[in-house]
Order: C-alpha cells, then structure tokens, then sequence
C-alpha cells in the first residue's frame, strides 16, 4: 500500500540547545509557529487530495517535537487521534532529539498513536558532539532508542557526515553502532552551511572546511551500503530540496545536490562495473526496467565513463535491484558488498 506523509513543520522557538548547523530562530514567549487550528487545516486539507487506499501519516518535522512542552505536545497529539480513530490516518510520526526521550514523554506518545519516532543523532562520536554543541553522552542515545523500541515504535535514526571533527572513519564508525542500535528507518544528510549559523560563521572564520561534493559522495555511499546491508530502510540521503535551502545565499558552503541520493546510487554502480571491467573487456548489462537509471547514473554518466565498453539492455524477467553483467547474475548485495 503507497505511503503518505502530511508533514507538519514546527519550529521549536523555546529550544535551549544551540547546535552549530541549526539556524532555528528564537522568538521569546513563543513555543512554536503552528496552531491547532493551523494543525487542522494541514490535515484536512491533505486528506482532500490523498487516495483513500493508501496508508497516512502526520509527520511533525523541523522541530524537536518532545522539546515543547507536555501541555503542548499533548494537544497537537489531541487534534490528530480522532482521525486515527476513524481510521482516515494510520500514525504519527515525528523527530526529536536523543535527550528529549523518557518515560514520561513515551507514555504519552504511546497514548496517542505514535507510530514512528526519528531521533536526530547525527553522530555517536564524543568529541564531534561536543564541537556541535550536542553535549550529551553517547548512552543517552542507547536509553532513549531501548525505550522507543520498548514501547513498540519504529525507531529511525538520522546522522550526519561531515560535521566539524568529523573524518571518514568517525563517521563510519558512528555508522557501525547506528547498526548495532538496529533501527528500523534512516536518514543520511551531508552537513551544510546554513546562513544565520553558528556553522557559518566558523566557516566564515576559516574554523571548518564543509565536505566537497566528491568527498560527501564518497563517504555516503560506504554508511549508505552498510545501512543497506544490515536491513536498515534509507528512507533518505541529502536535504530535500526545499525553496529555502535553493534560494540564493541560504546555503553558504558544503555538498548540496537536488538530486544527492541518485548520485550516490550511480558511484556504487560505476565501483562495481568498474571491478568487473578489470577482469573482463566489455560490460553486457541486463537490469529491471526500474534499476536502468541508477546503472547509468545521472546526466549518463557512467555510460560516458565506460564508452563502447558499456552495453545495457532491460530484462523484465530479472528482479528490481539484481543486475546481470556479462552472463552472471548479480543481488543488490553483491552490487553494495563492492563499497565495503
């Protein structure tokens, strides 16, 4: 059954953490920017327009959602169960920080039809949390993922690479123990340079040099094949593509790509067509009609790379994601095992 967000953008105004990358405002005797009736609106409005054959769910993003008050919390939760009830949407899900997850909290999301819960871990290295200004130790993020997972709420976790004091093996490390947590969904952003930041102005200041797109790229599709491999749903790589973050001067620095993902996906098919290559004199490619774009990667790239060499052809007898290349038949797996 297709699945289907209605997001809900809350930002988090009262928020007394200040993490580098962020560049939420702070607006004094104010929670939150989205009222009940606000809430309400948003829901009915998408409902008016998804197919009633489909699985919903309200998506609280852009804010740390367990961060607002209790009272708060509750009363967005309150305007969302009816339609739970009805069986007009089927969860909740939202994303919060690691140390804004206890008992208290969990038994109230629990009570309303919670589904989904997104932790913001970013990184389980000590010293690149603490120059992130995320100063909380790394087994907070244990406690909280046991209680999420306790309570029966698909956990996700969501990192980011690049971060200041971040190096490839840092973040593959933090990859590793994101597995050993075993989440259910994640989310892999490369770290950006966002205006109105303290990010920014270390930037500015020559304090911290942003991934380039080659190097994002590079160390992305290696967490990304290794999320893959252990069964961990990569629901997404890089920023959405937001009119914010496309309008001029937003972004001041770091690997931003509309199509970020898709260029991950085409570096791990040219890794492994070029092993392939090195024993072999030609590539005779058969994939799923749906497999065609990623083989070939964006713009064709790989076909340029490859010349003459690369031949491709569909085959709607082979599964989506297996790839057959000069007779032998080849898993996603094997296609990601290359990265690693």
């Amino acid at each position: 059954m297709k699945h289907y967000n209605i997001p809900v953008f809350i930002s988090h105004f009262g928020c007394p953490n200040d993490c580098v990358f962020c560049n939420q405002k702070k607006i004094n005797g104010r929670e939150t920017d989205v009222t009940l009736e606000d809430l309400k609106e948003i829901i009915d409005s998408y409902l008016k327009t998804l197919p009633k054959k489909s699985k919903k769910e309200v998506a609280f993003f852009g804010g740390t959602f367990t961060g607002i008050s209790l009272k708060l919390q509750e009363d967005y939760l309150r305007i969302v169960k009816p339609y739970i009830d009805r069986g007009e949407i089927q969860g909740i899900r939202l994303s919060t920080r690691p140390d804004y997850i206890n008992e208290e909290i969990m038994a109230l999301l629990k009570k309303y039809g919670v589904t989904t819960i997104e932790l913001g871990v970013q990184s389980l290295d000590p010293l690149v949390l603490k120059r992130t200004a995320r100063y909380y130790p790394e087994n907070v993020v244990y406690e909280a993922c046991e209680l999420i997972k306790k309570s029966n709420i698909n956990l996700g976790i969501q990192v980011m690479i690049g971060l200041p004091e971040a190096t490839l093996e840092k973040d593959i490390e933090t990859a590793k123990k994101v597995i050993e947590l075993q989440p259910d969904i994640a989310r892999i952003y490369p770290t950006l340079v966002i205006k109105e930041t303290e990010l920014a102005k270390m930037y500015l200041e020559k304090k911290y040099n942003p991934l380039t797109l080659d190097e994002a790229i590079e160390r992305t599709k290696k967490i990304y094949s290794l999320f893959l491999m252990n069964g961990i749903n990569v629901i997404r790589v890089g920023l959405q593509p937001s009119d914010d973050l496309r309008e001029e001067g937003n972004v001041l620095g770091g690997p931003f790509h509309p199509a970020f993902r898709e260029l991950v996906e085409g570096e791990i098919y040219y890794d492994f067509l070029k092993n392939i290559l090195l024993k072999d004199e030609i590539l005779d490619i058969q994939v799923n009609e749906k497999d065609m774009s990623r083989v070939i990667g964006i713009n064709k790239v790989n076909r340029e790379r490859f010349g003459k060499k690369f031949i491709i052809k569909i085959d709607k007898e082979l599964s989506f994601g297996n790839i057959r290349v000069n007779g032998i038949e080849y898993s996603r797996l094997d296609v990601l095992r290359g990265e690693l």
